[in-house]
């Protein structure tokens, strides 16, 4: 396990909580743990000789509020190994459940030891070029107070009432903005109705002939001008700020952060993003759009045969990771690998140590975590069997994840969201969905996922109370998540499955399910194959030896594109679950004898298809009317063959009919003559 071999400190604080030593010292086999009072003050020069006492794997202390200054110590000395902090108090200690909350703490520490990969950055570079986007005096006043840190623009909507300044500072210009594109050190603006002041403005600014596509570029966008805004998810938008011009708080805090908003900026890169396995379009069909329908800012769009996701505009909900069913697109604060792992050390350490129906409660920081903290102070705090586990957003969280919990013991997943979500959680929902479905199939309940969308913590921890107690699965598994991407979450579900009360072999699923079957009118296909040709992940398949469709359900991702592509539109989709048909070989969906050709004997076709050909073509087509034989029988012959033929024999491609003569007005005025008929106009 984790802890192994790993120096853990836990701390009483000041006694305001119990600690099951016991417990703790069952999940920390092979580890050093101590217990102390007030390890950040009267017991600090413990930790500080814990410094040099830890071995390899490292130090662990059971508290975060003083992790900055244990941080500080540690750097101070050079400490090189890794240091991790679990919230043993707000989470586990202070609550009226806490004497009964040990194998919750000693599940937390495990937890907390799990290592996660380093997140990959990506830089943003800013030269503090703002444009001011306004409609005011407003926006003017808050160039002014920039214009000392920044090089700023003004840009107004209305000008006209606007006073011309006494010492031109900075540009102040007209315009409407039509569009606007990128994020933080390069923002692109095409302007309408641009135009510059007269240098000899008096009372009020004028302004010379407007014109419209004006381009203006910025490091940084602050929009004061009250209206829509410029991006979709706005607030997500790096180097966007927007605040309404009628509230001055809100103003000045827009203008304090824009003054901060010069140098170089590290952001994680959220996703990963692996194009050959995007399944969004093949031969400009479009397939899977799931991300596309998902992503809040805008940051992925189509490029071609795959998406694109734009890491400096991306903002890290996960949606798209969340979704997508090939693994192009993975989390990567943590990847789901390392954050099942989180789970399964939570999970078994909890059981371990005597836990019994343990709920999994995934939150954020920023919203989940200040009610847990506040019902911790304020309430009774989190029940004991409720094991709090924080990601970086709610929304990252996929069906591997859900699933996986459930494998490894959990009774309920509730995952914590603001009761009025700032931006569209369908994503999320759709995933519950899921995991729902195919856990009540299973025989382990319905909603045993749920999303708790309050900002109340006494709501929250009232609804946490009523969360089902059982029965979950007898005999939790411990594999390990190997695996990545698509293959993870068929692992997951694998082991589900062996360890449901049911086993049913087929579970319905809604539509953007990432499993499902195709299914082929098999009377209407022609075994064109071009399903196969366009299938991203191989479920589609064919054969050397004889025209051949088969199918391999455990590949199919049900993007859409064999049905898009089929010219015949004889396949549609089935979304499913069939654990079954994923180790069952490819079957065969559809087969036919080629058609050997007449002069050399090698196949090159359905027999279906030639022969159809052939009949719909004789008797039918000039080329081969007339009784013919030569000429219908080059259509059976393989494409060698038949050049040669047409080239030996008399196949003159010229010899059509001869065609109608066109018919002129005069012609037609004669024969109206010749008829005697009348002149309509007359």
């Amino acid at each position: 396990m984790a802890l192994d071999r790993k120096t853990v400190l836990v701390c009483s604080c000041e006694s305001s909580m119990p600690l099951d030593e016991g417990a703790l010292a069952r999940a920390c086999q092979g580890a050093a743990l101590s217990s102390h009072r007030q390890l950040c003050r009267a017991e600090l020069g413990r930790f500080q000789k814990a410094l040099g006492d830890a071995g390899e794997a490292g130090l662990l202390v059971g508290c975060t509020q003083e992790a900055p200054l244990f941080g500080d110590l540690a750097a101070e000395a050079g400490f090189e190994r890794p240091l991790a902090f679990a919230n043993l108090r707000e989470t586990a200690g202070w609550s009226d459940e806490a004497g009964a909350a040990g194998p919750k703490m000693a599940a937390l520490l495990a937890a907390a030891a799990e290592p996660l990969p380093e997140t990959p950055f990506v830089t943003l570079e800013s030269q503090g070029v703002l444009l001011i986007y306004g409609r005011d005096e407003v926006a003017v006043a808050a160039g002014r107070r920039l214009a000392p840190h920044l090089d700023v623009t003004v840009l107004l909507r209305r000008a006209e009432e606007i006073a011309p300044p006494a010492v031109a500072e900075f540009p102040v210009l007209r315009g409407r903005v039509r569009k606007a594109s990128g994020y933080l050190g390069a923002f692109t603006l095409t302007v309408d109705d641009y135009a510059q002041p007269a240098p000899s403005s008096r009372g009020a600014l004028s302004f010379g002939a407007p014109r419209d596509g004006a381009t203006s570029e910025c490091d940084i966008l602050l929009d004061l001008s009250g209206g829509e805004a410029l991006f979709p998810a706005a607030d997500l938008r790096p180097g966007y700020l927007r605040a309404d011009p009628g509230d001055p708080l809100a103003v000045e805090r827009a203008i304090f952060e824009a003054a901060q908003l010069t140098g170089t900026f590290d952001r994680p890169r959220y996703v990963t993003f692996t194009e050959s396995l995007c399944a969004h379009g093949r031969n400009k069909k479009t397939g899977c759009t799931r991300c596309l329908e998902l992503c809040p800012t805008g940051a992925i769009t189509p490029a071609g045969n795959q998406v694109s996701i734009d890491p400096n505009i991306c903002a890290g909900c996960g949606a798209c990771a969340a979704v997508c069913p090939t693994g192009a697109a993975v989390y990567a604060m943590p990847p789901p690998d390392a954050l099942l792992r989180r789970i399964r050390a939570l999970l078994l350490t909890f059981a371990a140590t005597g836990g019994a129906a343990p709920v999994l409660l995934l939150h954020d920081g920023e919203h989940g975590q200040p009610l847990i903290d506040a019902l911790a102070r304020q309430g009774n705090g989190l029940p004991a069997r409720v094991l709090p586990l924080m990601v970086n957003e709610v929304t990252q969280v996929g069906l591997e994840i859900l699933a996986g919990a459930v494998a490894y013991g959990a009774v309920a997943v509730a995952l914590l969201t603001r009761a009025r979500p700032r931006h569209d959680d369908s994503g999320l929902q759709r995933t519950l969905d899921f995991a729902n479905r195919i856990l009540a199939a299973q025989g382990l309940g319905g909603e045993l996922c749920r999303q708790l969308a309050f900002d109340d913590p006494d709501q929250m921890a009232a609804a946490l109370r009523s969360l089902p107690r059982g029965p979950g699965v007898a005999r939790p598994s411990s594999f390990l998540p190997l695996d990545s991407g698509r293959g993870l979450l068929r692992l997951v579900l694998t082991v589900l499955q062996d360890l449901a009360p049911r086993q049913p072999e087929v579970i319905e699923l809604p539509a953007k399910a990432p499993f499902g079957r195709v299914l082929v009118d098999t009377a209407g296909c022609t075994l064109c194959l071009a399903c196969v040709a366009t299938c991203p992940t191989h479920a589609l398949g064919d054969q050397a030896e004889k025209p051949t469709l088969t199918f391999e359900e455990a590949l199919c991702v049900q993007c859409g594109l064999c049905q898009a592509t089929c010219p015949e539109r004889v396949i549609t989709l089935e979304p499913r679950l069939a654990p079954a048909a994923w180790a069952a070989p490819a079957v065969v969906l559809k087969q036919e004898e080629p058609f050997h050709c007449i002069t050399c004997g090698k196949p090159f076709g359905t027999r279906s298809t030639i022969e159809r050909i052939a009949a719909k073509l004789e008797g039918q087509h000039w080329m081969y009317s007339g009784g013919n034989a030569k000429r219908i029988a080059v259509v059976k012959m393989c494409p060698d063959c038949r050049v040669e033929a047409v080239m030996n024999e008399d196949f003159d491609p010229h010899g059509a009919p001869a065609r109608p003569k066109p018919r002129t007005t005069e012609d037609y005025l004669r024969e109206r003559a010749e008829r005697g008929d009348e002149d309509p106009l007359n």
